[in-house]
């Protein structure tokens, strides 16, 4: 048990990390920035004919996987690192983005804060406490409404 724990514990920090990426644009903008400026040092480290800005751009164009062709790893190093900065653009960029904007659309404005929440749940209570009362006086018993609530299709 201790073992598997061990062994989970590096992807569990990864997702948490993947997850706080997700919800902050302002470090996902920044993890991308960084991600070009490295795979552009790299590659210009990797194939020494590339300048430096020839390496940011095939950097960018690699990653946005247009691809132009323009400039074109011939080491195996620089086709290594072609290769992983595609898919950590593809398997991890993207969908961050995609899953923050998809996020954005979905947010219903309209919806409950948790505040709000609590003080309609406290109103109700009151509510409650009040009908229990009047009920008592007046002699009327109330039925006991303490399951759980009809699911949506039982409504």
């Amino acid at each position: 048990m201790v073992a598997m724990h061990v062994l989970l514990t590096p992807f569990r920090r990864v997702y948490r990390g993947l997850v706080w990426l997700a919800n902050s644009p302002r470090t996902l903008i920044l993890a991308y920035a960084i991600l070009i400026l490295v795979c552009g040092a790299l590659y210009h480290f990797f194939e020494h004919s590339a300048s430096f800005g020839d390496s940011l751009w095939w950097a960018i164009v690699t990653a946005s996987t247009v691809g132009y062709g323009d400039i074109s790893p011939s080491t195996w190093e620089g086709r290594v690192l072609a290769g992983i900065l595609i898919s950590v653009m593809v398997l991890v960029v993207i969908p961050l983005i995609t899953a923050h904007f998809a996020s954005k659309l979905i947010v219903d404005h309209d919806a409950f804060r948790h505040e709000e929440q609590e003080e309609l749940k406290n109103n109700l209570r009151r509510v409650r406490a009040l009908l229990e009362a009047f009920a008592e006086r007046e002699g009327v018993t109330l039925p006991d409404t303490a399951g759980p609530p009809a699911a949506p299709g039982d409504r």
